[in-house]
């Protein structure tokens, strides 16, 4: 009887000590601390003209032209925050998508390396039935590993 009750005690110990070290490894490779809010929707700016420190540092900036000829390619730029995002083994851009309305046009995954800049070009052809109205949306995206995913738009005229 004593053997079992030194095994499950072992087990305990071992299972207590295996949790405890990894909450404390989280700690030493991501010491910024996270809000957990930002990861239960797509955050996008809740007032465009008084932005907060955090979306200007976070909110994709879509460059393209307001007005485009259908049939012939022109490029989109997407760009992180005003204040360009950094780049680094604790914090990073994860990727950048684009899509035109509701169908994805392209995506860009990064490394936390620290090397890059988080920027991505696409190149984009239009046609008439894209936009039965005469408009299209674009809206671009962004997953940022401590700040979950941002979105931003942008209405481009199709002739």
């Amino acid at each position: 009887m004593e053997r079992r009750v030194f095994l499950k005690s072992a087990a305990i110990g071992t299972l207590s000590a295996g949790i405890a070290a990894s909450a404390f490894g989280a700690e030493r490779h991501y010491p910024v601390k996270v809000d957990p809010g930002l990861f239960e929707t797509i955050n996008r700016a809740k007032d465009p003209s008084h932005k907060t420190p955090l979306e200007m540092s976070h909110l994709p900036v879509i460059t393209a032209p307001s007005k485009v000829k259908a049939g012939e390619p022109f490029t989109v730029e997407v760009g992180i925050g005003e204040k360009l995002h950094p780049m680094g083994p604790s914090h990073w851009i994860e990727y950048i998508a684009l899509n035109i309305g509701n169908e994805p046009a392209g995506r860009i995954d990064m490394q936390s390396k620290g090397y890059l800049k988080p920027k991505a070009a696409f190149t984009v052809v239009l046609t008439k039935e894209d936009a039965p109205n005469g408009k299209v949306t674009l809206i671009a995206r962004q997953r940022c590993n401590l700040h979950g995913l941002w979105e931003s738009g942008m209405d481009v005229e199709v002739a």
